[in-house]
C-alpha cells in the first residue's frame, strides 16, 4: 500500500494563492480604476449584511409572538 504525503495549506497561504491566480486573470489594474471593482463589491456585502440583520430580527420577533400566543392559551 502506498502512502500519499499531503500538503496542508494555511488560511493565509490559500489567500496568496487565490490573490496570485486573481491577478493572472484580470490583469493589471490602475489604482484609479480599482474603485469600479471595489464599490459595487462593497455596496452589495453591505445589502446582504442589512438584509440578513433584518431577516434575523424578524425572524427572532416572530418566534417571540408564537411563544407568547401559545403560553396565553
Amino acid at each position: 500500500m502506498r502512502h500519499i504525503k499531503l500538503n496542508m495549506l494555511t488560511l493565509s497561504q490559500l489567500e496568496q494563492h487565490l490573490s496570485k491566480a486573481a491577478w493572472i486573470l484580470k490583469g493589471p489594474v490602475d489604482a484609479a480604476d480599482f474603485k469600479v471593482y471595489i464599490f459595487p463589491l462593497l455596496f452589495f456585502k453591505r445589502i446582504s449584511d442589512v438584509y440578513d440583520e433584518e431577516y434575523n430580527e424578524a425572524l427572532s420577533e416572530s418566534t417571540r409572538r408564537t411563544i407568547l400566543t401559545e403560553y396565553n392559551e
